[in-house]
């Protein structure tokens, strides 16, 4: 299986803090790190390290902050030859404050991602095909014009998109939030519909029915950055592989769950035997 992920590319800069600041608080005694991540990145390397072939198209700057945020990529083997180098602009940075039971706040700085035009994308796109919104959305939008197969878009950050792309996505992927954002315009069309839950799971529908539901297996929450990632990759690795809907949702929320026990958005996605460990064990 091969997948194609079009989508943003950041280096993280993560403020592990004893609480998350209010607005105008300064919050002192933070400890500092730096992991690769950008909500495209991430599920690229997600999917990959389920055991996906995995090719990334993206955008970074011709700087050397593009070399540490595709780090992780290049080191498991995602293909990056769609991936160009910008010299207007700087790869995308992504500022996360985490505190100690995991909760983040983030804010994003796009860089050279917010410069990725519909003439990057390959003029067809063959196999399965991943997105979110933390590109231009003409590009979001030319990319699943462009599909020809299977397309999951994670509706992340939630923003306005056209009814085509509602109507022609197989897997949309929302949390809460983003689920009232569109309330039932996500059910237009025949595709299933994912809502992750955070603690409590996930639900599936199908035109506004729903078929399936999971809870994730308890952890120790220490960081909750790229744990909706890691869910995105892995319920497209089961559903491509066949898994019915409840061990699709049960596996991904199961890879979910493991990414919030580690710090970082990539360096906390798991690999296949650890899923299927926990999924085992629980």
């Amino acid at each position: 299986m091969r997948i194609t992920v079009v989508g943003s590319i950041n280096l993280d800069l993560v403020a592990s803090a004893p609480q998350l600041p209010r607005a105008g608080e300064t919050v002192t005694g933070a400890t500092l790190a730096r992991h690769p991540g950008g909500k495209g990145a991430n599920q690229a390397l997600a999917a990959r390290r389920l055991g996906a072939e995995v090719c990334l198209v993206g955008r970074v700057g011709d700087d050397a902050m593009a070399a540490e945020a595709t780090a992780l990529l290049a080191a498991a083997g995602v293909d990056l030859s769609e991936v160009e180098a910008d010299a207007a602009a700087p790869t995308g940075v992504a500022l996360i404050a985490v505190d100690p039971s995991g909760e983040n706040q983030i804010v994003v700085a796009a860089g050279a991602n917010h410069r990725m035009a519909p003439g990057q994308l390959p003029a067809r796109i063959e196999g399965p095909l991943i997105l979110q919104l933390e590109l231009p959305l003409e590009t979001v939008e030319a990319a699943v014009g462009r599909a020809t197969d299977f397309v999951c878009v994670n509706l992340a950050p939630a923003g306005p998109v056209s009814d085509q792309l509602l109507r022609r996505a197989d897997l949309i992927v929302v949390n809460e939030t983003e689920a009232a954002f569109y309330g039932d315009a996500l059910h237009q069309g025949g595709g299933r519909v994912v809502t992750t839950l955070g603690a409590k799971g996930a639900l599936m529908h199908q035109r506004g029915a729903e078929i399936a539901r999971a809870a994730p297996p308890t952890v120790t929450a220490v960081d909750a950055t790229g744990a909706g990632d890691a869910f995105v990759g892995a319920i497209c690795v089961a559903l491509l592989e066949g898994m019915e809907a409840e061990a699709a949702l049960r596996f991904a929320c199961a890879a979910g769950a493991l990414a919030a026990t580690r710090p970082g958005a990539q360096p906390s996605l798991p690999t296949r035997a650890e899923v299927e460990t926990i999924i085992t064990a629980s």
